[in-house]
This record gives C-alpha cells, structure tokens and sequence, in this order.
C-alpha cells in the first residue's frame, strides 16, 4: 500500500510539473532549475561517492564527463551500491530473451543501443518511472475520459515503458525485432490513439496497408528525416511529432504549435557550441530528477541547432530547429586551403534526398580524408549521376575538394539499430 501511494505521488509530481513548466518564464525556469539543483545534490549526489566530492552548489564546479565515462565509474556513481556488470548482466539477458521484466534489486534496467559507440546502461526505480510517466502524459496527451491506446515501435522494451500501464494509458511494446510486417495485423486489432516509433518505422507503416487512424503521431529515438515526415503527414493526415529522449533523460518534445522545446523543467541543458553562427551545439545534461543513476553535466554527441525565435506555444524553454544527428556524424573533408572543414550530416542529408525523388534509403560513411561510400536504394546509373553532381555542388559551396565517390546497393529494410544516414568512420 505504501509503494502504491509513492508511485501516485510521484506520478502526479510529474505530472503537475509537466503542466507548469508550460507558463513559466525564462527567469523563473532559471530560478527553479537554481533550487532543484540545490536540493538535488543535498539530497541525491552526497549519496554518490562519485559526487560526494563535489560539496558545492556551483554546477560548473562539477566535471563534464561523456558515455565512456559514466559507464567506467558506474560502481562509484549510483547512489543503491548497484554493481556494473550485475546489471549489465540482466539488461543483456532480457534483450537476448526478447523478456524485460527482470529486475535488479527491485530496480529496472536496461541498455542504449550504443550508436556512440559505446553500449549505455540506464537504471530508474519504481518512483522514478512513475514520475516519467506523469511528465510525460503531461507533457504529450490532453486530458480525456477515455483511455490513452499506446503503441510502441522499438528496440527493446522495458518497464520503465511498461509502467505507464493502467495510469490513462493502455500500452503496448511491438518489437522491432520481428519486424513491420508481422506487427502489422496486431497494430490493427490493438488500433492506437497514439503511434510512437522511430522516423523510419513510422514511414514503413504509413506504406504498410495498416487500417489504423491515430489522432497523435510522435517519432523518437533517430533523426527525423524531411522525407520520412512528409510521407507519415500525408498518409495519416496529422502532424509528427517529436520526442527527444536517450539513456540520459527526457530531453526535449513537440509543443502545441510543433516545435521541439528542451525540457528545462526537468533538466538543466548547458550548450557545448559548434558553430555558434548557425546555433550548432552538442548538449550537456543534468538530469535533476534522477535518484538511482545520477546525470550531471553528460555531454551527448548529438548536435541540436537552437532557435532563436520565439515560439508561438508562449514557452520560454530553449526551441530546437532541429536535432542533426550525432557529433561523429559531422564529416571532415580537405578545404581547398589545405584545412580541414566540418560539413555537417544535414547539408550531406538534403543534397541526396533532393537528387531524386526514387531514392528510398540511403547512407553515406566517410571511409578516408578523401573518400565516401554512399549505399543506396535503389541504385540506377541517374541516381549515381545526381547525386555525384549534387555533392560536387555541395562542395564546391563550402570550399571543399570533392572526395572519391564509391556507390553500392542497399537493401530496403528496418533492422533493431537507430538510423545514421551520415557516419564518419575517419578519425583524422
């Protein structure tokens, strides 16, 4: 009974924080993040020995620390005496089993599907899933009287999801690895007021001959591609929207007009700049609602492109143009002064899906300083021809020697991983 009530207070915490967070100004969400900040380590870092050193209430005192970082002082970071490969353990034995109930020491656990190249761990209890479920119902769905029919399109399951379960919600997992079209007769009879799945799934379900009409489409967990969002809006005739969440935390979603906002109201959100022209930033998150597995000051190597303008919604939480991908996504070719350049994934994005309309897949890996190989479906000799033109154009805009163009086919399909269209395997 006391668990029971935990979770209700917890969900609504999340939930009336969510509905708050929309009316506040710059200065008070600066003023809250200030206090949340101070109680958060008073209450959940000294329980860290990896932040118990840090007895400050200066943010910046604190040291920015990646994956691979967080990953190696798991042990010292959690606050529940967790141990790393206990609970590497469970999370790679449920995804080998396709079964993500098993528990650690009463807490959930789960792994990311390591595009950074390192494999992630997250660990949230009870509390804290029913704080996320409140935030997020909060945040996504009106109220109704009716209940909420979620279905869920991803790599793995986990009961964190699982958890929202009965509170507004009806939830269902389907489970990439089995694919679109075995999920296809199931979506129809489950008939989802709301599909969430990644960009490239959602479009295989809008070409799929699936019945269902959701009233709300959100796209999570890769890049949503223009070409993808513009086949889902017209087959289902709605808006997509966005939800930015990974390992580190809920971080950003659509608003009332569709513009992706970062959660301010749940984490502070420090911008390492790229190019602060066009308002290229990778984030560095502090998650101040996580107790078991704390997030300080985590750079993620995502890139976000802030916007400036002010949002039609009225919020005053940071507004994202866009979320480009990841940071070793932004490849490097020789200038034509000798320097490396950075030419970023959505300028190599937009030359390819503008060369044709035929184009279906597609990803393009920087092998070599000099050297690209861009996979295509379907490959034709027009196809080839277009797009080395398009890049040659691309090239020559942002003063850059051409590279050396391998093409080869690539079958159109859906796997478990999140999408990269663009990769730079090239460390140089």
């Amino acid at each position: 009974m006391i668990n029971k009530v935990k979770r209700l207070l917890a969900f609504l915490k999340g939930y009336i924080l969510a509905k708050r967070g929309k009316h506040l100004s710059r200065e008070k969400i600066d003023k809250m993040q200030l206090k949340a900040f101070n109680a958060f380590r008073r209450n959940v870092l000294v329980k860290s020995s990896f932040y118990s050193l840090y007895s400050t209430d200066n943010l910046a005192q604190f040291p920015v620390i990646n994956k691979a970082i967080h990953m190696n002082n798991f042990d010292t970071i959690n606050t529940q005496e967790l141990v790393k490969e206990d609970a590497l353990n469970i999370a790679i034995q449920s995804e080998r089993s396709r079964n993500f109930k098993p528990e650690y020491k009463g807490f959930s656990v789960g792994l990311s599907s390591g595009t950074s190249g390192n494999r992630g761990l997250f660990v949230v209890s009870e509390q804290e899933q029913a704080q996320w479920v409140g935030y997020i119902i909060g945040k996504m769905l009106p109220l109704s009287i009716k209940k909420h029919r979620v279905a869920f399109f991803l790599r793995a399951n986990n009961n964190l999801y699982q958890s929202a379960n009965g509170l507004m919600i009806s939830f269902q997992f389907f489970d990439l690895i089995n694919g679109i079209s075995a999920n296809i007769d199931e979506l129809n009879n489950f008939s989802p007021t709301l599909l969430i799945a990644p960009g490239s799934v959602l479009r295989r379900i809008a070409q799929s001959p699936t019945r269902i009409s959701p009233s709300r489409v959100i796209a999570v967990a890769e890049v949503l591609e223009h070409e993808d969002r513009q086949i889902i809006e017209q087959r289902f005739n709605i808006k997509v929207e966005q939800i930015y969440q990974c390992t580190e935390g809920f971080l950003a979603a659509s608003c009332s007009a569709g513009n992706l906002h970062l959660n301010e109201d749940t984490c502070i959100i420090e911008k390492q700049w790229l190019d602060k022209s066009t308002g290229r930033f990778s984030p560095i998150v502090t998650d101040l609602r996580r107790t078991t597995q704390p997030v300080v000051r985590y750079l993620l190597d995502d890139v976000l492109i802030e916007d400036t303008t002010p949002c039609e919604c009225g919020s005053a939480m940071t507004r994202i143009k866009n979320i480009e991908g990841r940071c070793d996504d932004v490849l490097k070719f020789k200038g034509i002064t000798g320097a490396d350049v950075d030419v970023f994934s959505d300028y190599i994005r937009n030359t390819i899906i503008s060369s044709s309309n035929e184009i279906e897949h597609y990803k393009l890996t920087q092998t070599d300083k000099n050297k690209v190989l861009i996979e295509i479906h379907p490959l034709t000799p027009k196809i080839i021809n277009n797009i080395t033109q398009g890049l040659d154009n691309l090239c020559l805009r942002l003063s850059v020697i051409s590279p050396e163009y391998t093409f080869k086919a690539i079958p159109l399909k859906v796997g478990m991983e999140k999408q990269r269209r663009v990769v730079r395997l090239f460390n140089g």
